[in-house]
């Protein structure tokens, strides 16, 4: 009998524990550890920071459906990882600590034959001044109940503007190297769409901010992309939307303080400004959990398992830029001090960013990191699960034949650009490869033209609703869910 310990139960926890439970028999436990209680389909947060969906819509309680699929559960949270054991215990281990109920302080160590790193990125707030969620007019659409709050706020502007008053608006990320710029291009563009059917948008000045160089970066570097009849890139694209929508841009800004309606930023420039508003929505920046990790003498081995993410089978020799190449990304996602130890999805640690590395004429790096949420996430945590189960069917022996590096896996993302079943609208993008390969593809930005395409129009909302509604399903583990990809 094997054990399967999996840390977290958003997209790639919760795919990993769903494909271990199907495809191994009962003998074997299949064990998740997270501190959230509920699942959460977080590419619809941004339709409850507009009020067009509650957080009911996209949540539902991990307990029951665990129970029920033969899935263990504890709410709790990763605290050490003990990858050898320790003096009383030859078994890995990693210690948890529990903040809810009767055990609620108490600490409990886990044994594992397997443990899955699926605990995501930690919110780091704190990394700017000033941008807690919900205090200095800013706010957060990172989880449901950040989003149901922003949607609070931005509800109570909307009033004042049909009582006259104007109001200024800024979207965008909160730090200089935050990711998931996605999510925001998303918001601002449905903050807007709301503004116009609730027939305010005369009364407010929208800006979008960004670390990027470049609009449509991403962190991912921008892409050329095939647009219709049209090649277009990324950035004209974006550019395009934001001038048919009156929507403004600062760009290569690294935000550093928030006060009470004004954001500090320092741009690429080197010079330092501010940018006034009545109501923000700004990404923060991304960080590894600060776990520690011990060997069986209890020595610190953090730097073994940890380089702010966790360490995976990817090439981090540090090396210019212009030496970088796919190659450097991980296939298997699998710890190389540790077989037994993965970490999929936003877990693992990146050898180095996509986008170019820019720092500002002060030293200050300015620039988007990698991201690695939405469908990366569930494709990586299913090719480890599937690696596990190979293993435990071979009595032990390692299998690795599952492998998908972001440097040869294609994505595709459905931005909402509004919603409304008639009104509303979808930025649909699919792009082959995630990272880009300059050798393979020099002469379209390293990425294969007719795999890396654009469109926009109201199919684009309605597939990305129907995205909605089949990966709560899949989720929910109904029948044939497997049928769904990842």
């Amino acid at each position: 009998m094997s054990k399967i310990v999996v840390l977290g139960a958003g997209i790639s926890g919760h795919v990993a524990a769903s494909h271990l439970r199907r495809k191994l028999s009962k003998e074997h436990e299949v064990l998740v550890v997270s501190p959230n209680s509920n699942y959460q389909w977080i590419p619809s947060n941004i339709w409850v920071g507009v009020g067009r969906m509650k957080p009911k819509d996209l949540i539902f309680p991990l307990a029951p459906l665990y129970k029920k699929r033969s899935i263990n559960y504890k709410q709790a949270k990763a605290v050490s990882f003990h990858p050898e054991g320790d003096k009383t215990t030859e078994r890995p281990f990693v210690t948890v600590e529990y903040f809810v109920g009767e055990e609620k302080g108490k600490t409990e160590k886990i044994t594992y034959d397997y443990l899955i790193n699926a605990t995501g990125p930690k919110l780091n707030f704190e990394a700017t001044e000033g941008l807690l969620p919900g205090t200095n007019k800013a706010y957060s659409v990172c989880t449901y109940d950040h989003a149901q709050h922003a949607w609070e706020a931005l509800n109570e502007q909307i009033q004042l503007m049909k009582q006259g008053k104007r109001v200024k608006i800024l979207i965008g990320t909160g730090h200089a190297k935050s990711t998931c710029q996605g999510a925001a291009f998303e918001y601002i563009l449905n903050v807007e769409q709301e503004l116009r059917r609730h027939k305010v948008r005369d009364m407010a000045d929208i800006t979008w901010i960004a670390n990027e160089y470049k609009l449509g970066d991403f962190g991912m570097d921008g892409m050329l992309m095939s647009y219709g009849s049209m090649t277009m890139k990324s950035d004209q694209m974006v550019e395009m939307i934001f001038e048919d929508r009156g929507i403004n841009w600062i760009i290569g800004a690294g935000v550093n303080k928030i006060e009470d309606g004004i954001a500090h930023y320092e741009t690429l420039d080197g010079e330092f400004k501010t940018e006034t508003y009545d109501f923000a929505m700004l990404i923060p920046a991304f960080s590894g959990h600060g776990f520690k990790a011990y060997d069986k003498n209890d020595a610190d081995i953090t730097d073994k398992l940890f380089k702010g993410f966790m360490i995976v089978d990817a090439d981090y020799t540090p090396k210019p830029y212009e030496e970088w190449s796919v190659q450097d990304w991980p296939e298997t996602y699998q710890n190389p001090s540790y077989p037994n130890i993965f970490a999929p999805g936003i877990a693992f640690a990146p050898p180095h960013p996509i986008s170019k590395p820019r720092v500002s004429k002060n030293g200050t790096p300015i620039s988007p990191s990698p991201p690695r949420t939405g469908m990366p996430s569930g494709i990586t945590a299913k090719l480890v699960a599937d690696n596990i189960i190979d293993t435990i069917k071979k009595g032990g022996d390692v299998s690795l034949h599952h492998k998908g590096s972001l440097g040869n896996m294609g994505a595709a993302c459905i931005a909402s650009a509004g919603y409304g079943l008639t009104q509303g609208s979808g930025i649909s993008i699919t792009t082959f490869p995630i990272v880009p390969d300059y050798n393979k593809y020099p002469d379209t930005q390293g990425r294969k033209l007719g795999k890396t395409f654009g469109s926009i129009g109201l199919a684009g909302h309605w597939l990305k609703l129907a995205l909605h509604y089949a990966f709560l399903y899949k989720a929910k583990m109904r029948p044939f869910w497997w049928l769904i990809p990842e």
